[in-house]
């Protein structure tokens, strides 16, 4: 949310994105990455894993998780630190949805949205789920 002066305390990088979705979190504290090279070549780089969140605009848990989880500052400073976070709207990119969807249906046995997929920093899924509560 914007300051009383209209500013806001975080910007990520999803502020140069074009999906209504992406820009919804551009102001979160996670520092969220667009899917896309200068993300996987960082978590590579840092040997750090990703943790990606699949989403849309007009799903409600989305929304849910967002002012729960990605708008607290104490979940973000550990996803910050121990993850590189990417950031996808599955109706920009259904081709990363559907090959991240099968993994968590693998995984889990079943799927919805959001999505939360935990990869190694190379990009292999090791878990994942849909919504998360924050605790």
């Amino acid at each position: 949310m914007p300051n009383i002066e209209g500013q806001y305390k975080h910007t990520n990088r999803l502020i140069n994105e074009t999906s209504p979705y992406l820009l919804q979190h551009a102001h979160n504290p996670v520092n969220w990455y667009p899917w896309g090279e200068e993300a996987l070549q960082k978590a590579e780089g840092e040997d750090k894993p990703i943790l990606l969140s699949v989403g849309y605009s007009a799903c409600h848990w989305c929304h849910v998780m967002e002012r729960e989880s990605f708008e607290n500052e104490e979940i973000a400073a550990i996803m910050n630190q121990y993850f590189v976070s990417i950031k996808v709207d599955r109706e920009e990119r259904p081709d990363i949805d559907a090959i991240y969807m099968q993994a968590v249906q693998a995984l889990t046995q079943q799927g919805g949205w959001p999505m939360t997929v935990f990869l190694t920093p190379d990009g292999r899924p090791f878990y994942g789920g849909t919504y998360f509560p924050p605790r």
